[in-house]
């Protein structure tokens, strides 16, 4: 049975591990440097070069996760069909933006998003049926049907939230920022302080300590655009403000233990080296893909009720 890779890699004798400073600053500049493109698309003057830019932003972001989760998943011998998922996830984050940025109707996105997920079910069973290579596992189109559910339809309610009223583009970046800080205190005050492992067989990293860390950054970034940017916010108050920090809080250390198990599946250290310091795509947007159908049934049932 072969090692783990991070133990391999030690074993092995290979480069010596970066100090803790310098992945900081590595993770730091480039969550600075995509969030910033991103932004440049949420807030561009023009309404028309906002909406574009968004949507390509996405689109590009969707495609890269799923050859990421794909070549994942073929690590685990898995054979998904990866050009059709990764060409279906991309046209359902495309439709979806037609039917909220062009159409301006949400109704219509949730129903591209359920007929997308039934429709693939008979779609992938009969690509199953005629594959070379069929040995009666249901693993091919099991495994790229929850790529598509995971990556792309996850980020298509990403653009349920920019798209859920005319100050959708602060509740994303509200979500953004809330979620990511998690990230951020996780790993600042498990790296400082952190001693209880959470679950070691998932990610050996991980701390009790980090985890607290990380609920209480989303709690106050969550206190600090309530306090600051309220009149963007409606119906934002006190308690909703330390509430949905404290729930996006967990979600995002729980969206990064679940990509780290697919990981450690998988037997890599990250989903890809798109990013140094943080790794691939998927290693970005994990948190993101996790919270974002609790923000969004917040924003519908919770904040608007």
């Amino acid at each position: 049975m072969s090692q783990p890779l991070t133990f391999r890699c030690m074993a092995e004798g290979g480069e010596a591990k970066p100090s803790k400073a310098k992945v900081f600053a590595q993770r730091l500049g480039s969550t600075a440097f995509l969030y910033g493109v991103l932004l440049v698309g949420l807030f561009a003057q023009n309404e028309t070069l906002s909406r574009v830019a968004f949507c390509g932003i996405i689109t590009l972001l969707g495609a890269l996760a799923l050859l990421e989760f794909f070549n994942m998943a073929e690590k685990r011998r898995l054979a998904p069909f990866k050009l059709m998922g990764i060409g279906a996830g991309v046209g359902l984050i495309l439709a979806v933006f037609w039917s909220l940025a062009i159409r301006g109707n949400a109704g219509l996105a949730v129903d591209i998003e359920f007929a997308t997920v039934i429709c693939l079910v008979p779609i992938l069973g009969i690509c199953q049926l005629f594959a070379p290579k069929s040995n009666g596992s249901i693993a091919p189109m099991a495994s790229t049907l929850f790529g598509i559910i995971y990556v792309a339809l996850m980020l298509s309610v990403l653009q349920m939230i920019r798209y859920f009223d005319d100050q959708g583009h602060w509740w994303l970046l509200y979500f953004i920022v809330v979620s990511k800080m998690s990230d951020t205190g996780a790993y600042c005050v498990g790296s400082l302080i952190g001693k209880h492992k959470m679950i070691p067989r998932v990610s050996p990293g991980k701390t009790w300590e980090g985890f607290a860390g990380g609920i209480a950054f989303s709690i106050l970034s969550s206190w600090a655009f309530f306090s600051f940017a309220n009149s963007y916010f409606t119906g934002m108050t006190f308690k909703w403000a330390i509430a949905l920090g404290a729930v996006l809080g967990v979600g995002s250390v729980l969206g990064d233990l679940i990509e780290s198990l697919m990981k450690r599946e998988a037997d890599v250290k990250d989903s890809g080296s798109f990013f140094p310091g943080i790794g691939g795509i998927l290693d970005l947007l994990d948190s993101l893909l996790f919270n974002a159908p609790i923000m969004y049934l917040v924003l519908k049932y919770g904040l608007a009720a």
